[in-house]
């Protein structure tokens, strides 16, 4: 029955397993190990000849039902819980090259997932290509004989640029990669990468799926083939599992992720459209409005807006700086999707190790900011904003 279920239910009921117990909040299974009742019992289970667990570092039933929860609502066939996003980006990318082989990556993307594709993989021989993403011409003259994987996020962090994942996908199934989509952005509510031909998904699980600023995880998912022959030794030799702590935080907030991504979604379109008609403010960036330079992409592939907006003020960093400060329903903070809402100078924060020339190649300027909107009152967000904007020079 599952699987005919729609999001909301399945996020609520999907994967549950019980113990004899019948609880119903699901249960946390606190362990590193588990017992076999003989010697033949554990020998079979290590052949893979019975069914169970073996260690928490490969997998708990805690674990797993984080994992079925999010296959059925991304609609993969599996998938694997990660300590942190970027556990789940870096494993999902170099699970699957060695040396000689060649990346073409967005180069719009969160600093760490740059920082993986081209700093860290061409430590191993591994090399990277960045390209312009929002252009598929740029994808196809950066492939190579070795190209093996195409990594992008859309929408992109900080500036909410969309990029046709379904126009990549072909690009890459033409070459004989697998691409690889960081879908934080859009959450798995308004986007489904792997519909629109995407080999693997990734997600930061700490921000929209727990949403309330608990705990760190990430997940990776795909196809069972994938996940068997590509994935899963590097998950068992290297370690990166999710605590099953985290697992049973996350499927609590799993369960109210539509109804906070609703009302949040509700709330970013509102801030930006106040934001976009203010003259202290040079251009807004949310893929809710008809203005945004992709809205034909966004038309074809996301089903709703985002929780985030992008904002670009006129009077630089001075006037970033003091609209920060001049918030008060809103906090300042780089991380994102939470029941707050947090804004963040990617300039100064999470985009701070590029240089200057790569910022602006990317839209990042002195004035730029980046808004995740919360869950608050939408009237209180609004006035707090207008509030903080009068209080600029100008």
């Amino acid at each position: 029955m599952t699987t005919k279920w729609r999001p909301a239910t399945q996020l609520v009921h999907g994967g549950t397993i019980r113990s004899q117990y019948g609880e119903t909040s699901e249960a946390i299974y606190l362990t590193q190990g588990f017992v076999y009742e003989t010697a033949e019992a554990a020998e079979a289970r290590f052949k893979g000849e019975s069914e169970g667990y073996i260690y928490a570092r490969y997998g708990s039933p805690t674990n797993d039902m984080f994992e079925k929860r999010m296959c059925l609502l991304e609609g993969a066939e599996d998938a694997r819980a990660m300590a942190s996003g970027m556990a789940a980006v870096a494993a999902a990318i170099l699970c699957q090259v060695k040396a000689g082989d060649h990346i073409v990556a967005a180069r719009a993307l969160f600093g760490s997932c740059r920082w993986v594709v081209e700093t860290l993989a061409p430590k191993y021989g591994v090399e990277c290509t960045l390209v312009d993403g929002r252009d598929l011409a740029n994808w196809e003259r950066a492939v190579r004989k070795n190209t093996k994987v195409f990594f992008l996020e859309s929408p992109t962090n900080p500036t909410l640029e969309v990029i046709d994942i379904a126009g990549v996908a072909k690009l890459a199934n033409q070459a004989g990669a697998k691409v690889v989509v960081d879908n934080v952005f859009a959450t798995p509510l308004f986007q489904k990468p792997l519909e629109l031909g995407a080999h693997v998904v990734v997600y930061s699980a700490t921000k929209h799926i727990d949403g309330q600023g608990r705990c760190l995880g990430g997940v990776v998912l795909s196809d069972s083939e994938w996940i068997k022959e590509s994935l899963q030794d590097y998950f068992r030799h290297t370690g990166p599992a999710m605590s099953p702590f985290n697992a049973w935080t996350l499927l609590k907030g799993i369960e109210t992720l539509p109804l906070r991504v609703r009302q949040q979604t509700e709330n970013a379109g509102r801030i930006a459209d106040l934001l976009a008609n203010h003259p202290k403010v040079a251009r807004v960036i949310y893929p809710g409005r008809a203005d945004h330079p992709q809205a034909d992409i966004i038309a074809k592939q996301m089903t709703g807006g985002s929780t985030l907006v992008c904002l670009e003020l006129k009077g630089g960093k001075a006037a970033a700086f003091g609209l920060q400060n001049a918030l008060e329903v809103v906090k300042i903070s780089n991380n994102l999707g939470d029941a707050k809402s947090l804004i963040t100078h990617p300039g100064t924060t999470t985009h701070k190790n590029l240089t200057d020339e790569a910022r602006a190649e990317l839209g990042i300027s002195p004035g730029t900011l980046r808004l995740s909107a919360g869950i608050e009152d939408t009237d209180d967000l609004l006035e707090d904003f207008a509030r903080a904007l009068d209080k600029l020079p100008g």
